[in-house]
Formats: structure tokens, C-alpha cells, sequence
């Protein structure tokens, strides 16, 4: 399914979280804290400025992000694909 966020919008593949921590132990699936690294598969246009013109976004499409734990709104594409579409503000960095 292919979708194209609006406006000042992208799309995140949160990055799988980790199943073993530094110290070897490794976490069952519900003890695992939700991944806060993603990357970049759609964005919108750009965010829409006062005067009418349209800033275009710091982020494209392949860039490693970094966002705030709870941002975005969650998605299930119909191949069980999980999903994040937030805003360009929610994220934090770009991993480079």
C-alpha cells in the first residue's frame, strides 16, 4: 500500500527494538521499550507558510530519524506493516 502524507507530514518505519540488552539478558517481547528510531519512507509536500508560499521539509525519504517516545499517529498497512505518520516537528534528529 503506498501512502502519501499531506502537508508538513512523513511516514516512519520504526526500526525493530532490541531483544537483548548490553548486558546479554534478553527481553521478552512485552518488557521491550517502544523503538524512538525510524526511517523516512514518505513525506508531504511541505508545511504551508502565512504569505501562501510552501516550505519544503529538512527530512527525505532514506533518512534515519530520531523522535519523542509517543509521537505520531500508529498505522497497519493490509500486509501487517507497522507504521508512524507525524509531523516534521515530532522529530527530534536526523541519524547521520
Amino acid at each position: 500500500m503506498k501512502i502519501q502524507p499531506l502537508g508538513d507530514r512523513v511516514v516512519v518505519k520504526p526500526l525493530e527494538a532490541e531483544a537483548k540488552t548490553k548486558g546479554g539478558i534478553i527481553l521478552p517481547e512485552n518488557a521491550k521499550e517502544k523503538p524512538q528510531q525510524g526511517e523516512i519512507m514518505a513525506v508531504g509536500k511541505g508545511k504551508t507558510l502565512e504569505n501562501g508560499t510552501v516550505s519544503a521539509l529538512e527530512v527525505k525519504v532514506g533518512d534515519k530519524v530520531l523522535y519523542g517516545k509517543y509521537s505520531g499517529n500508529e498505522i497497519t498497512t493490509k500486509d501487517g506493516e507497522e507504521l508512524l505518520i507525524m509531523k516534521e516537528e515530532d522529530i527530534l534528529a536526523i541519524v547521520k
